[in-house]
């Protein structure tokens, strides 16, 4: 598994946070049962750079605090692997599956307005955004449920409290 992390704000102090993130995307990809090579790129920017994505990308003139780009149809990682003649030494290496945007200026006002940790609500972002990269959404009630327990499970297993 690659995890690769890049800072392109300074400001907001990132210690600590490449360790927490590579724990909920491994984690995430242990609730959702993937076990393949996969590759993820996490971006933390300021609120500058996140409205500009956010309004170049998906035409929503304002700040956001995560954005996620699946570079894959999700299912159509494994549709194409015939298990029964699968060589793990015949794999290319790293499937990449995409990239998480965090604003981490975001994330700090939020996890004030929320009352818990700066490190909570980046696990948090990091686990929500994992999900959309593995074919989650929460346009209705029942998709935001699903994704929502599965986001949990990430919390509980790596036992970051509210």
């Amino acid at each position: 598994m690659n995890i690769f992390i890049d800072n392109r704000q300074d400001k907001v102090d990132v210690d600590g946070l490449d360790k927490i993130v590579e724990d909920v995307v491994k984690t995430a990809l242990e609730v959702e049962g993937v076990v393949d090579d996969v590759e993820v790129s996490v971006s933390f920017v300021d609120n500058e750079e996140i409205h500009k994505l956010n309004k170049y990308y998906r035409n929503v003139d304002r700040e956001t605090d995560v954005l996620s780009f699946p570079l894959v149809e999700f299912e159509e990682i494994y549709s194409d692997i015939d298990e029964e003649n699968y060589d793990e030494d015949d794999a290319a290496g790293p499937e990449p599956i995409g990239d998480i945007v965090i604003s981490l200026e975001k994330a700090k006002q939020q996890a004030e307005e929320y009352g818990h940790s700066f490190i909570r609500e980046v696990a948090y972002l990091t686990a929500h955004s994992m999900f959309h990269l593995m074919g989650y959404d929460h346009e209705t009630d029942d998709e935001r449920k699903i994704m929502r327990e599965k986001e949990d499970e990430v919390m509980r297993r790596l036992k970051i409290e509210r």
